[in-house]
């Protein structure tokens, strides 16, 4: 066959090394910095399995005092558990759950409309700052005449 690549030991001499110096003349991709997070912002609601797992962290506690597993073998027996229930025996967590997200989507609302009324005020402030400067500029020009 044309073309085709041969098992032989010639490719191994025609293969090209590959190091892991930099190459010349390409910079490293820059990461772009996060934007800072709002410590004021609301936290997202828990899902109905880690509202489960808020009330089955302290029961395996109690059961497994000396767990050597730590977190991982927690979340583990979580997970079993949560997989083992029934849909009538994860219902209260689920609604609790959704009532969460309830209260969580209000408080995002406050937030937002917090944050509306934050940037009107300054917008305002920048307006009447530039309206100044426009008042100073205009008796400048009538110096000059």
């Amino acid at each position: 066959m044309k073309g085709g690549r041969s098992k032989g030991k010639a490719d191994s001499k025609l293969s090209v090394k590959k190091t892991d110096a930099p190459k010349k003349g390409k910079a490293a991709p820059s990461r772009k910095a996060k934007a800072a997070k709002d410590p004021n912002k609301p936290k997202r609601p828990p899902s109905a399995f880690f509202v489960f797992m808020e009330e089955f962290r302290e029961e395996f506690k109690r059961k497994n005092p000396n767990n050597k597993g730590g977190v991982a073998a927690m979340g583990k027996a979580g997970g079993d558990r949560w997989r083992s229930l029934s849909d009538a025996e994860k219902a209260p967590y689920v609604q609790k759950a959704e009532k969460r997200k309830l209260d969580y989507e209000k408080a995002v609302k406050a937030y937002n409309k917090k944050q509306a009324e934050g940037t009107k005020a300054e917008e305002e402030e920048e307006s009447e700052v530039h309206d100044e400067e426009d008042d100073d500029e205009g008796s400048e020009e009538d110096d000059e005449d």
